[in-house]
């Protein structure tokens, strides 16, 4: 595990000197917003980054707006905390119940994942589906999004409430994962679909389960990859991006940190350290 108070004191020292050298936070429910963090090694590879996984609390996708706006103030409380430069909101069921109104709280740059998520969909195809967690869909804020830059492209939404739990849990080459899959997305297909949209930062893990189930022609698209280029354009912007080294990401998480570290290996190429937090009424406090 990294040492909080060398951490913490590089971090004074940038935010100070060198704010360019601060973190990048990013959060999600679980294991999903691993899809947001490499494509942020990817694009970004100087960047530091800080990870925040609420495996405590999982999943979003069945919590309600109260709860989900409750849970994003805590954590980028928890991140300011840390001295971060911006907050990428790795979690759609966030990014469409809590990022105008955390916006307007906070001090500090807040991306979402819906809006670079959207303009990609419209610049794809005409008929437009979304697979995203239950509060997603029900929000239609992909929907919202997609037709608010282009009127004429239809979308239908599918809400996917069982993908979460199962991918948190390893199960994606499971027979029952497909059987699911080929239930949720039976509608969109009926719909004849040229686009579909990962409306949750967990389901692009499932992708060869969904491309083996589609038609060929219909394009998937990731909005992971889409944020992080609206992340490198803001960084521009803001004059913060970092072209010193980085230094080693730090993940940490409300739950239990083996299981997030024993599930986060098969995404990321190796074993992360992981950090736990509490989140409490009062406070917010770190465990060691």
């Amino acid at each position: 595990m990294y040492s909080s108070s060398i951490f913490e004191a590089n971090l004074d020292n940038f935010s100070e000197q060198e704010p360019q050298r601060a973190p990048i936070g990013i959060f999600d429910s679980g294991v999903g917003g691993l899809t947001v963090l490499r494509q942020l090694y990817r694009q970004l590879p100087n960047e530091s980054i800080i990870y925040f996984g609420d495996t405590a609390r999982l999943p979003y996708g069945i919590r309600s707006q109260a709860e989900i706006l409750q849970f994003t103030r805590e954590i980028i409380t928890w991140l300011q905390q840390q001295q971060v430069k911006m907050v990428i909101m790795a979690c759609n069921t966030s990014s469409a119940l809590a990022l105008e109104t955390v916006r307007q709280e906070f001090n500090i740059p807040i991306l979402g994942v819906i809006l670079p998520g959207a303009k990609a969909a419209v610049q794809q195809g005409k008929r437009i589906g979304v697979i995203a967690t239950p509060a997603t869909a029900k929000s239609n804020a992909y929907k919202h999004a997609i037709i608010e830059i282009a009127p004429e492209v239809q979308v239908w939404q599918v809400g996917c409430p069982e993908f979460v739990p199962l991918i948190e849990q390893n199960r994606i080459h499971d027979p029952y994962t497909a059987e699911i899959a080929r239930a949720y997305l039976k509608p969109l297909i009926e719909q004849e679909i040229d686009t579909l949209v990962h409306g949750c930062t967990h389901y692009p893990h499932l992708t060869p389960v969904l491309r083996s189930l589609l038609p060929s022609h219909v394009q998937l698209i990731d909005p992971a990859v889409h944020v992080v280029a609206a992340c490198a354009q803001e960084l521009d912007l803001l004059s913060l991006k970092n072209t010193h080294l980085p230094l080693p990401t730090r993940f940490a998480v409300s739950g239990c940190p083996k299981q997030f570290s024993q599930s986060g290996v098969q995404w990321l190429g190796y074993t992360p350290m992981v950090e736990e937090v509490c989140f409490t009424d009062t406070a917010i406090s770190q465990l060691h």
